[in-house]
């Protein structure tokens, strides 16, 4: 599993991590059944607090994500509820939109001309065959 994490982003770290799973086992990287890292593995590997790891854990269980099984591991569940997985899809497609978007607006671009780059570059991805 390939982790990389940004410390100078206003998103806490532990969310980092969060996010970052939560898309690999969304597109496939990280399939059913594969073991995570201990908790102290990663902690060491991204150099942070083992409680960050540990709170990124908690909160990946408590989605559905991972499952931690005493003595053994932690693990992706063996079977991802797709309803939970297109969710978070959708999610991060909306926090990528939403920093296109605010980018754009912040730098003084307005609503019209953000949907017309995007609708253009839509259609330019449509030629290329892409879906």
């Amino acid at each position: 599993m390939e982790l990389r994490i940004d410390p100078d982003s206003a998103l806490p770290i532990y969310l980092q991590v969060v996010d970052a799973v939560k898309h690999q086992v969304a597109t496939g990287r990280l399939k059913p059944g594969a073991q995570l890292p201990t908790v102290r593995e990663l902690a060491t590997t991204l150099r942070v607090n083992p409680n960050t790891i540990a709170r990124a854990y908690d909160q990946l269980d408590g989605d559905g994500v991972i499952t931690t099984q005493q003595g053994r591991g932690t693990y992706v569940r063996e079977r991802p509820d797709n309803v939970h997985l297109a969710r978070v899809r959708q999610e991060q497609l909306r926090a990528l939109m939403d920093g296109v978007v605010g980018k754009a607006l912040s730098m003084g671009y307005s609503i019209d001309e953000v949907r017309d780059a995007f609708d253009a570059q839509m259609a330019r991805w449509g030629k290329m065959g892409n879906k």
